[in-house]
């Protein structure tokens, strides 16, 4: 197969004017063993008979690719619960790999879980119990459950555990699970806290949440043993914070002044470093992403690391984002870019002209606040061909200067040009023979059907 007609079909694929019964065909070629696009099995809103088609679809790569659809609807992927393939079983159980931050994955219902859990391949049920998308009434059931993976999965959720679960796990025989489920305990029990300390595997954990005796947090002290764990842990007595604060070790101070109890002026006192890209992920301040007190103390410290872990908040409400979106830091604007709803345009083209080409720039683009009015006559001659395609964006850009741009030097303004419903028919017609332009032009929602059907047909999709 000629290289640009597989990509004019890829680009088809992901078509969303593709009418119902091309879709359906594509959905049942297998192109030589390779089986179909695999945007085809990605698509938001498959009607019920592609989906019956892709469950009867004879290579497993394509059961598979729908299994790990961020797309589907859990209850639509759940009908693979009984693949005759361990590998589609595996795929369902672990679900999406890479959804983006903006993307909700919604759990697969409890009781396809629970199959899973039970299936006859291992490497079934361990997909299940590593997966991110477990829903917590499902987790919460696992901690009777016979096998202590799970129990060790139930305990990594202590805080949602009833009481009498959670005396059971920390009975359990078995070694891990006790483990897990004393990490969970450690925060209210200093006994199950020191009990940890004696195992170097669970000790560093235990240091950096757990209730400490003066006695072991001082041994720790003197013995310098995990000493950037413990100046996190919130019962550390004042006075050996005091002496952290001043330790030798760069790690062990920014850890102290990162506490939750110090005032603004005792944490600048602190001699710290931050390093320019480090994203930030303060554990008292994620925890409290949705809490306007915690937002505000961190958003307004002038510790870099604080903010940027409040920028990761969509709660934030306007007068902190704006003084987040005027602070001069380019991590706090990616993150802005990724996570708030309302994140002002200006923002989202700092990202987008810092980092144009990259995940972050993408994320910025993509926004619903990226700007879109008035591209065209800025950039449309831009030197630059990363802001000559933003001019594609702009609903007042003709025709004309949509064709135009699909013969622009820069690649990827070609592209967003070949993609775009504006661009005149001939002209869209060539880019499907182009080859960078094929799968742009494909996804062409005004590419007519007759030409989908063609590129169907040049790509060796039965009919």
């Amino acid at each position: 197969m000629v290289a640009f007609h597989s990509s004019a079909l890829d680009g088809v694929a992901r078509n969303p004017a593709l009418p119902t019964a091309l879709l359906l065909r594509l959905l049942a070629c297998e192109r030589g063993g390779e089986g179909p696009p695999r945007a085809a099995f990605r698509r938001a809103g498959l009607p019920e008979a592609a989906v019956a088609v892709i469950l009867a679809h004879p290579n497993p790569g394509a059961r598979i690719e729908f299994a790990i659809s961020a797309r589907a609807e859990p209850s639509q992927r759940a009908r693979l619960v009984d693949d005759r393939s361990p590998k589609v079983r595996a795929a369902l159980a672990y679900g999406p790999e890479w959804p983006d931050p903006r993307t909700r994955v919604g759990p697969l219902p409890d009781d396809v879980c629970a199959r899973l859990l039970d299936d006859s391949v291992p490497s079934v049920r361990a997909a299940l119990l590593d997966s991110p998308h477990l829903g917590p009434s499902f987790v919460a059931s696992l901690a009777t459950h016979r096998d202590p993976a799970a129990r060790r999965k139930a305990a990594r959720g202590w805080e949602k555990l009833p009481p009498g679960d959670r005396s059971a796990l920390l009975a359990d025989p078995d070694p891990a699970v006790w483990q897990a489920a004393a990490l969970g305990e450690c925060r209210q029990d200093a006994r199950v806290t020191a009990e940890l300390l004696r195992d170097p595997e669970s000790a560093a954990e235990a240091l950096r949440h757990g209730v400490l005796h003066r006695a072991d947090a001082e041994r720790c002290v003197a013995g310098r043993t995990h000493l950037a764990a413990l100046a996190e842990n919130p019962s550390l007595p004042h006075d050996l914070v005091e002496r952290l604060a001043v330790d030798p070790d760069e790690d062990v101070r920014l850890a102290v002044s990162l506490r939750p109890e110090l005032d603004e002026k005792r944490r600048m006192l602190i001699h710290f470093t931050v390093d320019a890209l480090t994203r930030g992920d303060v554990r008292w301040v994620r925890d409290g992403l949705a809490d306007p007190e915690v937002l505000r103390r961190a958003a307004t410290s002038a510790h870099p690391l604080l903010r940027r872990t409040a920028a990761q908040s969509p709660h934030l409400p306007p007068d902190l984002l704006d003084l987040l979106a005027r602070a001069e830091d380019p991590v706090v604007d990616n993150l802005l870019g990724v996570y708030h709803p309302d994140t002002p345009e200006e923002v989202l083209m700092r990202v987008y002209a810092r980092l144009g080409g990259t995940f972050s720039a993408w994320m910025a683009e993509t926004h619903p606040r990226f700007p879109r009015e008035g591209l065209a006559a800025r950039y449309a001659d831009h030197p630059d061909g990363n802001y000559r395609r933003l001019a594609v964006r702009d609903p007042a850009a003709t025709p004309t200067l949509i064709e135009r741009l699909s013969h622009d030097p820069e690649v990827w303004t070609r592209q967003a040009a070949a993609e775009d419903p504006r661009l005149p028919l001939h002209r869209l017609r060539e880019a499907l023979h182009v080859p960078e332009l094929a799968s742009s032009a494909g996804a062409n929602p005004a590419l007519p059907e007759d030409e989908m059907t063609a590129v169907l047909e040049r790509a060796g999709v039965p009919g």
